[in-house]
């Protein structure tokens, strides 16, 4: 119904803003990633997602169209309410909730505060064929990337590393150059580590 909200940001803090659109105020309902995109200045828009509920009218505000897509397909899991898909937002980022459904990354799924493996498996199981159609996230694309970064992290272990700390420093390389080598993720992970 409402589908964007354009005006000045008057309230500003993490979990919400209220933004002035011709006098009337609105209170939209954020996660930490849309907090940490929104410029220190005094025009905004926000894409929203309005739920209506018997006993409230709730607001969610993104800052991009993608995150709030995220967000609807996450609502749509039995199980995963509208508090709980912003805590998942929060959490990790559009990208990395869209990837980690997409490879069926249970792990990382129910690494989020409040979701356990049984929901985590649920979310990934309801949502995976449709994550792959929308954002046409090709599966032999997602299995290449994977082959790289696990070529580096067992790279990374027979030269002594510390699995967790690898992993954390590959993640974070794949993220910033996904079409990296195996070459490329070791020099760069041998130079954080």
């Amino acid at each position: 119904m409402i589908t964007h909200i354009q005006g000045k940001l008057v309230e500003k803090n993490p979990t919400d803003v209220v933004i002035d659109c011709n006098g009337v105020g609105y209170l939209l309902n954020i996660s930490l990633h849309t907090f940490s995109q929104i410029p220190d200045q005094e025009a905004l828009k926000l894409y929203s997602h309005l739920i209506v509920r018997e006993d409230s009218h709730t607001l969610y505000g993104f800052t991009s169209i993608a995150e709030r897509e995220i967000f609807k397909l996450l609502i749509s899991v039995s199980g995963i309410g509208a508090n709980t898909a912003r805590t998942m937002l929060s959490s990790l980022s559009p990208q990395q909730v869209k990837e980690g459904i997409a490879h069926g990354d249970v792990a990382l799924i129910q690494s989020i505060k409040g979701i356990g493996a049984k929901t985590a498996a649920r979310v990934i199981l309801d949502l995976k064929d449709k994550v792959l159609k929308v954002y046409d996230i090709d599966e032999v694309s997602v299995n290449k990337n994977n082959t790289n970064k696990d070529e580096a992290l067992s790279a990374l272990e027979v030269l002594g590393f510390a699995k967790k700390q690898s992993e954390r420093v590959v993640d974070k390389i794949a993220s910033q150059q996904p079409d990296a080598s195996v070459e490329t993720i070791i020099k760069e992970a041998l130079k954080n580590l």
